[in-house]
């Protein structure tokens, strides 16, 4: 004789499942990055993920570029802002924030790629940019100067993990991108392209870590050295003093 079949549980006995909340969407999209890379991150993966409807994740976050937007800034966290209240030259301090924002998005390439649209505007990007004002400031860097300088600090820090960074392509792809690109460089023409037969190796040289530094000493470098052009209907500030030790 065949029993009878269990009943379902009704719906007052189940589990009630946790309230939706901006957090617990950007919790659960870092999570699902970090487990299956930001390209499985979309609306409809997410919302699978926290057993509801896409319509439902709309309320609060707009689209994906948002959503992606509030992952990065969630990782930003992750950033080393100690330099900013440590002792030692500002520029080098300001290098070492950039440094520790670039090995951030390194570890995510997606992410980096993503960045280089991305408009976080959450508390850690904020956390982020006050530092690097904070320190600009320090190193007598005009305001308005400083304000246009973020952008291009960040931007060649963003660029630079999103082209180097590895996960997302095989590696023996990349490996052979870069023997090809090196091999075009050495076998450069003397008579087509002198200049690259002539600096071949300096264009193949150095570890990426001096490289980095390097980049970011030569952007510091120039705002220093050059102000911002007049903007119509904005006043012109003057130049601070620079500190005793610039270069």
């Amino acid at each position: 004789m065949t029993g009878r079949p269990a009943s379902r549980p009704s719906r007052r006995e189940r589990p009630a499942k946790p309230a939706l909340t901006r957090d617990g969407i950007v919790g659960t999209a870092v999570a699902l990055m970090r487990a299956e890379g930001l390209r499985r991150v979309t609306m409809r993966r997410l919302a699978q993920e926290l057993d509801t409807g896409p319509a439902s994740l709309y309320v609060y976050v707009r689209n994906t570029a948002e959503l992606h937007a509030a992952v990065l800034d969630d990782l930003l966290g992750g950033v080393d802002l100690g330099p900013v209240r440590a002792d030692g030259d500002w520029r080098d301090r300001l290098v070492r924030v950039l440094t520790s924002y670039t090995a951030v998005l390194f570890e995510h390439p997606g992410l980096a790629r993503s960045a280089l649209v991305a408009r976080p505007s959450g508390e850690r990007y904020l956390d982020l940019v006050e530092a690097l004002l904070s320190l600009l400031d320090e190193g007598g860097v005009p305001g308005d100067r400083a304000a246009w300088a973020i952008d291009l600090l960040l931007q060649f820090a963003t660029a630079t993990a999103a082209e180097h960074a590895a996960g997302e392509k095989d590696a023996t792809e990349s490996e052979g991108e870069w023997a090809a690109l090196a091999a075009a460089v050495r076998g450069a023409s003397r008579e087509r392209h002198p200049h690259i037969a002539a600096r071949g190796t300096d264009l193949l040289s150095g570890p990426g870590e001096a490289r980095l530094d390097w980049g970011f000493h030569v952007l510091i470098n120039g705002v220093l050295g050059t102000p911002r052009p007049d903007t119509p209907g904005e006043p012109a500030q003057p130049d601070k003093p620079a500190p005793p030790d610039t270069p």
